[in-house]
């Protein structure tokens, strides 16, 4: 059964980095696209990242040139390095697999399994 777990969320000053980890279980990440999205309260679920199967990374243009999206140095990890934090970045970040076509990365409902969240708060 595929799990995804995320970890590494917190609170930090803005201008500072944190670095978020996602455990997947009985994913091969070369098959699958493996995303981080988040939501802030009163918001809907926005895209940030993804690593398309294994090959290939998208950001969005609210995060590029800060965040990076890599295999972690456990096996089966994939960690989102979050530089430069600004407070709009404050969210509950998801990490998120599923079998998405290219053209729909951006879109969350592309998405079949999704970890429980961990919180990213930026304070001014």
């Amino acid at each position: 059964q595929v799990q995804l777990v995320e970890s590494g969320g917190g609170l930090v000053q803005a201008g500072g980095s944190l670095r978020l980890a996602c455990a997947a279980s009985e994913i091969t990440f070369g098959n699958y696209a493996m995303g981080w999205f988040r939501q802030a309260p009163g918001k809907e679920r926005e895209f940030v990242a993804v690593s398309f199967r294994g090959t290939q990374k998208y950001y969005s243009d609210s995060v590029k040139g800060r965040f990076t999206i890599s295999r972690g140095n456990v096996k089966n990890t994939m960690d989102l390095q979050m530089d430069t934090l600004k407070p709009e970045d404050t969210a509950i970040y998801y990490c998120a697999a599923g079998r998405a076509i290219l053209s729909s990365i951006r879109n969350p409902n592309a998405y079949v399994y999704w970890g429980q969240g961990t919180q990213v708060t930026v304070s001014s």
